[in-house]
């Protein structure tokens, strides 16, 4: 007789897991990691500019540029690049604290 495969659900994995303060603080900078690329891919491609141009622009390369839109980079880019980046795309960099998704 086969055994049901027992289901799981991601969700309720993860809320177990976020309950452990490590395993929270590293998951929510690999969100705000992701988060960052997403917003700043999104903003260079409605300016309509290459990741070539936009390097350029702020004075870096273009592998800075591609690896900070992967999201796959361990680091959280400086205010400093982000700074720059929003000033070359002629938009305004925020960052704000959102207490209601605070634990």
């Amino acid at each position: 007789m086969k055994k049901k495969a027992k289901r799981i659900r991601l969700s309720k994995v993860l809320a177990e897991e976020l309950k452990d303060k490590e395993f929270k603080f590293y998951f929510e900078k690999e969100q705000a990691i992701s988060q960052i690329a997403k917003l700043v891919k999104e903003a260079r491609l409605r300016a309509g500019i290459t990741q070539a141009q936009l390097a350029d622009l702020i004075g870096t390369s273009q592998t800075v540029i591609g690896r900070l839109e992967s999201g796959n980079d361990i680091r959280i880019p400086s205010l400093d690049l982000l700074q720059r980046i929003a000033q070359a795309l002629h938009a305004r960099l925020l960052v704000i604290f959102d207490f209601g998704k605070a634990a």
